[in-house]
């Protein structure tokens, strides 16, 4: 007869607790605050909000922005999004010789890295992204983070997002 196999005893697993997704109110709040940055400053922008999924939640586009910027909106909100990282802090990763010299190439929806996109969290977990495209790629980076710095106090946290550390490889996360 054999003997019995001791029951492991389990470990105790932190209880995680859900984190309320991206609304289409906060979705409204990063476009209008990303709106009104670029306008105070003279520039004309579009601006893309995306779900944890990748799904449009809300987009914008200034009636004088150029064309092309609804699009680089768009790419840089899912590149950010999809690398969970700024897009500002990728950039060089994908030079030649880079860690990620061939992933714009790689899939089949395109990705940018150029600034001007951020990953949005809550909690500590990502919920969504922010792409501004129209600007300088250093404004389209300010807007995206004015907005989501703007969502963070509007949810009453007690300290605004970290952060982008651009150029430092950083992301602050």
């Amino acid at each position: 007869m054999s003997t019995p196999t001791p029951t492991p005893t389990p470990t105790h697993t932190p209880t995680r607790t859900a984190v309320a997704p991206l609304t289409t109110e906060d979705a409204e709040l990063l476009v209008a605050t990303a709106t009104a940055a670029a306008k105070a400053a003279g520039a004309t922008v579009s601006v893309t909000v995306l779900d944890a999924g990748g799904h449009l939640l809300a987009f914008r586009r200034d009636d004088r922005a150029v064309l092309i910027s609804g699009e680089t909106s768009t790419r840089k909100a899912y590149t950010a999004l999809q690398l969970n990282a700024p897009t500002a802090d990728l950039v060089d990763a994908v030079r030649p010789g880079g860690p990620f010299h061939t992933l714009p190439t790689a899939l089949d929806r395109p990705l940018l890295f150029i600034a001007g996109g951020l990953p949005v969290h809550r909690d500590g977990r990502l919920i969504g992204a922010i792409g501004v495209g129209g600007g300088a790629p250093e404004q389209d980076h300010g807007f995206a983070a004015a907005a989501r710095d703007a969502l963070v106090w509007d949810r009453r946290v007690a300290r605004p997002c970290p952060p982008c550390h651009v150029g430092t490889g950083d992301t602050g996360r």
